[in-house]
């Protein structure tokens, strides 16, 4: 449940400590402290909640995990909730998680919720930029927030692939019952990660406010970044909805359309032979008066009648286009 805990002084890593060391470490000048946990028990955040001062309230969000994105003060800690999204290849869904972020003057604490990717990436690539992480937990609220957006992207390209195997399907020319309902499981996974995405849009505008103590100003153009990145990929989704909506409403229509041809060459068969069918139900009328019945060229005019006229009816049906 604990995945690192470590203390920081000007942009290294000087000790790995215990939960126990934590309020030590916060209270050195200079210092902070970075606690990666994942999905951990009710004892551990209470630990961790006696340790850093933290408001009950956030304790119960990041325990329960079922927040929408979010940006929350508590006095002078930040609670800030994150959705993480990954595409499942297999099984053609999105897998939705949550991390939880308790940010202060020295210390940040990131709760990891789901079986989403970690961020051991994170944590490296903070490592190997200490003039940067010297900024504080303030950095790595950023660094976190853009690992976090920058996985979104392969979503999108995952969604925009099922949407070209849809498009190629729903024009192939033949019938498909499964291509609705795939458009309908893919337009849920959407609005799935546009609920996740769509909230970060206020997160990072109230993150690069400059009432923010917590966000340095050099790290603020950071954040600006992060703000740019969500919009693209919310506006990305957006498209993609409409899309989605564009090809539902193309599917049905070439479905109906496609009956229609289908009904149209049956009315046509049916014209055709519906003209035999008349012609041979008058000749087959028992009058005793009917004097083409008595001559040998009876039959085989008959036979020519009917191929004629079904044949001038064929005719005329496909310069129609009904057949």
């Amino acid at each position: 449940m604990i995945v690192n805990c470590a203390a920081y002084a000007d942009g290294r890593r000087v000790a790995d400590i215990d939960l126990e060391a934590v309020s030590d470490y916060v209270a050195k000048e200079d210092h902070f402290v970075w606690i990666g946990l994942h999905e951990p028990s009710d004892e551990i955040l209470r630990k961790i909640q006696e340790e850093l001062g933290l408001h009950e309230l956030a304790i119960e969000d990041a325990l329960r995990a079922h927040q929408r994105p979010k940006l929350e003060e508590y006095g002078p800690c930040l609670f800030v909730v994150l959705r993480t999204v990954a595409w499942d290849a297999q099984a053609h869904t999105v897998i939705v998680g949550e991390t939880d972020v308790f940010a202060g003057k020295r210390y940040l604490v990131s709760v990891r919720h789901g079986e989403t990717q970690g961020y051991a990436d994170v944590r490296a690539r903070c490592e190997s930029t200490p003039h940067l992480l010297r900024h504080g937990p303030g950095f790595v609220l950023y660094a976190l927030m853009d690992s976090i957006v920058d996985r979104y992207f392969p979503v999108i390209d995952a969604f925009e692939e099922e949407l070209d195997a849809l498009e190629q399907a729903i024009f192939s020319g033949r019938v498909d019952p499964k291509v609705a309902e795939r458009i309908y499981e893919l337009k849920r996974e959407v609005m799935a990660t546009k609920r996740a995405v769509s909230p970060l849009i206020d997160v990072c505008n109230r993150l690069v406010r400059y009432d923010q103590a917590l966000i340095a100003d050099e790290v603020r153009p950071y954040f600006r970044d992060v703000y740019d990145h969500v919009v693209r990929i919310n506006e990305t989704i957006d498209n993609v909805r409409e899309l989605l909506s564009s090809a539902l409403e193309a599917n049905l229509a070439l479905v109906s359309i496609r009956q229609n041809e289908v009904m149209k060459s049956l009315a046509g068969w049916a014209a055709i032979f519906g003209v035999g069918t008349f012609m041979a139900g008058i000749w087959g009328m028992n009058f005793q008066h009917m004097p083409e019945l008595d001559e040998t060229w009876g039959y085989p005019a008959a036979l020519g009648a009917m191929a004629l006229v079904s044949g001038g009816v064929f005719w005329r049906l496909r310069r129609a286009g009904w057949l």
